[in-house]
């Protein structure tokens, strides 16, 4: 088995107004890294369309036909201050839950052991009904829930390094006993959400906030203490992961500073838990990451240690 990689170009039709830092450059300098012959024996794939029935799973019929009608025929569209719609974000959006509903098939499948969807815009901080943080869908949140209504999984973990709370993932597992997530974020920071107090319906939700300026070694500190432990003792049957890039010390909208081997690390972390409890099945998306060579780096590293697991 191998790692396989779902992207595609529909995905630089996704286009923010200029100096947006969610933007067309940020899959560019990706896929330039990936590009590198050492990722040769990536299983390239084109990341499929979603069909209405996939975001159905985490959003109502009214969102999704607020989100089709939200599409400019031209220019671009602020949905709120951060979240803009061009020409071509639907079928942006469609890659990019699409990729992520293809990639846990093709785990689940034992077609690879893990993946990793390099497409946009993110997912992390869309509620049930709430665009937002340059984000229209939930696009980790969807594969939890394809992989649990679908796939009949009864437990899958979700571990967000993301330097901003994933929000929308949180309200969209809330009350969701077969799902699991974990987020670590800078905390104060937008959007001001991810106390240790939100726990969940079914305390599933476990929230790490960490101090402005601090670095790797206070993360994986963290980490050692309060996530892998819970992961272990939930023993699941997939983890999937919000990689945002966007906790490196290069990166431009927050203040930790953690190291490219940071990301790294945890990387291999979850694949020694997937590896003990599931197979190694892992699926990462991407979400974060503005310092665009700290990006390309940083997923550089994240995808290296994927191949290393999904050899």
């Amino acid at each position: 088995m191998t790692t396989a990689l779902f992207t595609h170009s529909d995905c630089l039709a996704h286009r923010t107004p200029p100096g947006h830092p969610e933007q067309v450059a940020r899959l560019e300098y990706i896929a330039s890294a990936l590009s590198d012959s050492k990722f040769d024996p990536l299983d390239r794939r084109e990341a499929p369309l979603c069909n209405d029935a996939d975001i159905l799973l985490s959003h109502p019929q009214s969102h999704l036909d607020a989100m089709i009608a939200a599409e400019p025929e031209s220019g671009n569209r602020a949905i709120d201050g951060d979240t803009h719609m061009s020409p071509g974000s639907i079928q942006a959006v469609r890659r990019a839950v699409g990729g992520c509903v293809a990639a846990v098939d093709a785990v689940m499948s034992g077609e690879v052991k893990n993946a990793f969807v390099a497409c946009r815009p993110p997912g992390h901080h869309a509620e049930q009904s709430t665009p937002m943080g340059f984000c229209l869908f939930g696009n980790a949140a969807i594969a939890a829930r394809h992989a649990m209504e679908r796939h009949g999984l009864e437990r899958v973990a979700l571990v967000d390094f993301d330097v901003h709370h994933g929000n929308g993932t949180q309200a969209l597992l809330w009350n969701e006993p077969r799902a699991l997530f974990f987020s670590s974020h800078q905390n104060p920071l937008w959007p001001g959400t991810g106390m240790p107090e939100e726990t969940g319906g079914h305390n599933n939700i476990h929230n790490l906030p960490l101090p402005p300026q601090s670095d790797g070694r206070l993360m994986r500190a963290t980490y050692d203490a309060q996530v892998w432990p819970v992961i272990a003792g939930f023993d699941p049957q997939l983890i999937i992961i919000s990689a945002g890039f966007d906790a490196h010390e290069a990166d431009p909208l927050a203040n930790l500073n953690w190291s490219t081997e940071d990301f790294a690390w945890l990387t291999r972390k979850i694949c020694e838990l997937a590896a003990e409890h599931c197979e190694g099945r892992v699926v990462s998306t991407l979400e974060g990451g503005y310092d665009l060579s700290a990006l390309a780096a940083a997923t550089a590293a994240h995808v290296s240690v994927l191949m290393e697991n999904g050899a």
